[in-house]
């Protein structure tokens, strides 16, 4: 029974994980795009001192400009968000698939591989240069220096 409990328990975090609750009034929880999309009419016109237009017309432009702005982003999303969201997906499973299945293994077999080289390359190391660099600072331990400040 307890089996089956936890088999069940599995199944369903396994479940949540593709179709889990999305918040649909945060829906930039990281803050992604912060900086990049938040256009607003004030960031694109403004009108100097002296330089104004009629009333009217400056709060009809800040209504057409808002409301065009909705609509065309709910348009263009409706009509492409959901091919270009398989796009999107194909390519980030494209680029997991390649890390896990070529670029993780490739980077493995090159640390197995240069582990072999690398104790070589050590053992000559310790072999030819160490004796040559322990002989090398003898030689110039004796030597001192003196600096003197002429007038």
């Amino acid at each position: 029974m307890a089996e089956e409990h936890t088999e069940l328990e599995e199944r369903i975090i396994i479940k949540d994980q593709h179709t889990k609750e999305i918040d649909l009034v945060n829906r930039d929880p990281k803050h992604i795009n912060e900086d990049v999309v938040k256009v607003d009419f004030e960031d694109v016109i403004a009108e100097p001192v002296g330089t104004y237009s009629f009333d009217g017309v400056w709060k009809t432009s800040y209504t057409t400009f808002t409301v065009s702005k909705y609509w065309c982003y709910r348009l263009l999303s409706a009509i492409l968000g959901i091919p270009l969201a398989v796009i999107w997906g194909f390519l980030f499973a494209l680029i997991s698939f390649c890390h896990i299945w070529t670029v993780v293994p490739c980077i493995k077999s090159y640390l197995i591989e240069i582990q072999c080289i690398s104790r070589i390359y050590s053992l000559c190391i310790h072999t030819f240069c160490d004796p040559l660099f322990e002989a090398l600072s003898k030689i110039c331990s004796n030597i001192r220096v003196a600096l003197r400040k002429e007038i």
